[in-house]
């Protein structure tokens, strides 16, 4: 989560804050930057229909995320805080993990607030505007998920031992940045990290080649990951209502089996999976 928090934002060290929070600088877009956002949103939007869970859309439609232009974030906060509490904060790029959590166990998400140019729009490798907002925040908006984020910051907050950290990073990951869920229709995304992705969106749902198995706390913190290709396990939410309990005490509990058992490739399959289907075979029985 750190790099050069000024790499792309133009702004100089000394207007950067402890919190590295600073203004979004809305007028500063050009229409060259609103054009790059709208064909973004336009893309990733058709990909997403069947592929992405019905509240990403909900979350989409009530903060007004479209594609006519980067958005504001004070427009979106007005809804978002009301809703969950939350609220989305300009920072000039990746900060320090202490900052990052500090924030999400406050409910302020940092979101980068410049935006990729064109050669990039195909990839690009810092989150941008259209990373953070258009993938991470609608989800926002339902308190299951909610909460996770927030929970998850304090978490990190309790947590100095690097190896412990990299296990905590393991949980992010796997869920708000490449998670799927089970739905009745069949396997829907959730991660931003796919949601935000052209290619990752097909690729989670559509390969052979990924591991697709139940989301277990400890095999996740167990488990490394890749940041420069696409997934090669995508573990699986039964339902928001299902995600992981940060809580001091359940957290420590598993916390204490991982550091226990051997790390796992990225690729790894192991007995005690429980693999999910993809189809709508794959949707949660009746109770």
């Amino acid at each position: 989560m750190t790099t050069d928090p000024l790499s792309r934002s133009g702004l100089k060290p000394d207007e950067v804050p402890a919190d590295f929070v600073v203004d979004q600088r809305y007028q500063h877009y050009t229409a060259a930057d609103h054009d790059t956002w709208s064909r973004l949103h336009r893309r990733q939007f058709e990909l997403l229909r069947g592929r992405v869970c019905d509240e990403f859309f909900a979350g989409l439609s009530a903060l007004g995320i479209a594609a006519d232009g980067i958005p504001d974030f004070r427009q979106i906060n007005r809804v978002l805080k009301a809703a969950t509490g939350w609220e989305v904060v300009a920072v000039p790029g990746l900060v320090p993990d202490r900052v990052f959590f500090t924030h999400l166990a406050q409910r302020r998400f940092p979101a980068g607030f410049w935006i990729r140019r064109p050669e990039e729009f195909d990839y690009i490798e810092e989150p941008d505007v259209f990373h953070d907002v258009f993938g991470h925040v609608p989800l926002l908006m339902n308190r299951s998920y909610a909460d996770f984020v927030a929970a998850y910051g304090a978490a990190g907050l309790r947590y100095a031992d690097p190896e412990d950290l990299a296990r905590l990073a393991r949980l992010y990951w796997y869920s708000v940045e490449f998670g799927l869920i089970e739905t009745g229709a069949g396997l829907r995304i959730f991660g931003a990290g796919i949601a935000s992705s052209p290619g990752e969106t097909v690729f989670s749902l559509e390969s052979a080649e990924p591991n697709r198995i139940r989301l277990d706390p400890v095999r996740v913190m167990r488990t490394r990951y890749k940041i420069d290709d696409f997934q090669q396990t995508y573990f699986v939410l039964p339902g928001f209502e299902a995600m992981p309990d940060l809580a001091a005490g359940p957290l420590e509990a598993a916390m204490a089996q991982a550091r226990a058992l051997p790390e796992l490739a990225a690729d790894a399959r192991i007995a005690e999976d429980r693999p999910v289907a993809v189809g709508a075979a794959a949707h949660r029985p009746a109770a």
